[in-house]
């Protein structure tokens, strides 16, 4: 990995055999460790896979070829970046982005404001998510598109259980699994009929055709840098190693005085249907003290679960436009899901049609999951209230079981919500970036002023491009 990334590069990392601030006795990891430390940024990679992508890159090859490609792997150079300062921020701290937010949002009024269009990105991430895995039942079993919505939540909602019961690397396992059907569902056809180099390569070069193809760059990059995956990704990390603060409160509940002055946990009150709200913050943790495991491992580990999660879905957001772009340019009627389907089975027969609405389903069933999950997340961080993620579930789907019943057009829904999330993406990104360059906040593991600057770089670039799709979309441009 480049050594420009963070300063923490600069201090020598613990000798073997040496004890850290826990005076805990540590040593370097062999590779095997090392890769056991591999996960979460795999699932929080899902998101970056879901319906919505899909709806993006397939459009976007069918009407342009190999014109967009650039804004594909741009896309995904800038997701490695963000993706890695959010998982180092839930390391580090032992917190999740909107618990560190909830902490220093004074103001009340401001922070239920912040939720609030935390709140609705999270749903409109849902809303797309549901749709497609309706849209995909009802492509391989002819499931009528309100069922196949209840199914997809009711999939989710056991996934939910399963990750509550049996903690995060058993879910890790199963989301793992669901990625690699969708790799192969949407990979296969670039095998069986596989693009032109040159093509390729051209595509790689940055240009715009017209106005619609900058819509279509802006739903892509929408599509990929999602606000709940940045907020998810801290959270899974944190759920994934942190336990010092475990300890501090138990500590603190046999002393009388948590470690560090630390303020002490009281116990939570409960409020009807499984509604709990914190009567006291969490002890706040010095950087680089949250978990057993040395912060400087974790953190470098992070780094090639991020690069491998990354080359995944990059890969794999790749290959569907390439797809799109050989055997569905010119052909009427691939705006759609369902019409996109159906001209794959005309171009390359019903096997690879049918790997196709498999890889939809997975794509429908974990990003769903994995979007409860950091809406849970954003309401706990920022109001102090945990909702059970089965509540919270059955409450989320609603909007998109009512949007299937009214008949509305699935393919318009999902674009349509993208354009929600492009505003809550400046919401996401600027306080992420400030925050991970704070030495009060990440101690020495803050972002080298390279890391800054290119996170700036990405956050003005990406705040840019959705303004400019609001724009088109609202001026009927």
């Amino acid at each position: 990995m480049p050594k420009t990334l963070d300063d923490e590069i600069d201090t020598p990392a613990p000798a073997p055999n040496t004890s850290d601030t826990a005076g805990r006795r540590s040593r370097d990891p062999s590779v095997p460790r090392v890769a056991w430390l591999i996960g979460p940024a795999l699932v929080a990679g899902v998101a970056y896979l879901d319906p919505g992508n899909v709806a993006s890159n397939m459009t976007a090859g069918a009407q342009y070829g190999y014109l967009l490609v650039w804004v594909v792997v741009l896309g995904n150079v800038m997701a490695w970046l963000i993706q890695y300062l959010s998982a180092k921020l839930g390391i580090v701290t032992g917190r999740s982005l909107p618990e560190v937010l909830g902490g220093r949002i004074r103001n009340r009024w401001g922070r239920r404001a912040y939720w609030l269009q935390a709140e609705l990105v999270a749903m409109a991430t849902d809303l797309a998510e549901v749709i497609g895995g309706a849209v995909a039942l009802n492509l391989l079993f002819g499931v009528p598109l309100i069922w196949g919505g209840l199914i997809t939540g009711a999939v989710s909602i056991a996934l939910l259980v399963l990750q509550s019961r049996r903690g995060p690397r058993t879910f890790e396992f199963v989301i793992i699994g669901l990625l690699a059907i969708i790799a192969i569902g949407f990979t296969v056809g670039v095998f069986v009929a596989p693009p032109d180099p040159a093509g390729l390569l051209g595509g790689l070069v940055p240009r715009f055709a017209d106005a619609n193809s900058v819509l279509l760059a802006a739903s892509i990059l929408g599509a990929t840098i999602m606000p709940h995956a940045i907020y998810a990704h801290s959270a899974l990390s944190r759920d994934r190693f942190a336990t010092r603060r475990g300890e501090q409160a138990g500590q603190a509940g046999r002393t009388g005085a948590p470690l560090g002055g630390a303020p002490t946990v009281r116990p939570t009150a409960w409020h009807g249907f499984g509604i709990r709200r914190g009567t006291d913050a969490a002890p706040e943790l010095a950087p680089g003290t949250a978990t057993a495991v040395p912060t400087d491992v974790l953190v470098r580990a992070t780094r090639w679960d991020v690069s491998i999660a990354m080359a995944i879905a990059g890969t794999v957001n790749l290959c569907i436009l390439l797809l799109a772009a050989v055997n569905l340019a010119g052909v009427e009627g691939t705006d759609s899901l369902e019409g996109a389907y159906a001209a794959l089975g005309t171009a390359l027969g019903p096997a690879i049609a049918t790997l196709f609405a498999v890889g939809l389903l997975a794509s429908g069933l974990a990003s769903t999951s994995v979007g409860a999950y950091a809406g849970a997340e954003i309401m706990y961080g920022l109001l102090h209230v945990r909702v059970p993620l089965i509540l919270r579930r059955l409450v989320t789907l609603v909007p998109a079981l009512v949007i299937l019943w009214l008949g509305f057009d699935p393919t318009l829904s999902l674009v349509l919500s993208q354009v929600v999330l492009s505003f809550g993406i400046p919401f996401a990104l600027i306080p992420l970036v400030a925050l991970t360059a704070k030495a009060g906040v990440l101690g020495r593991w803050r972002n080298h002023w390279s890391t800054t600057a290119a996170g700036v770089a990405a956050s003005v670039f990406l705040i840019a491009l959705n303004g400019v799709l609001l724009w088109l979309v609202f001026t009927g441009a």
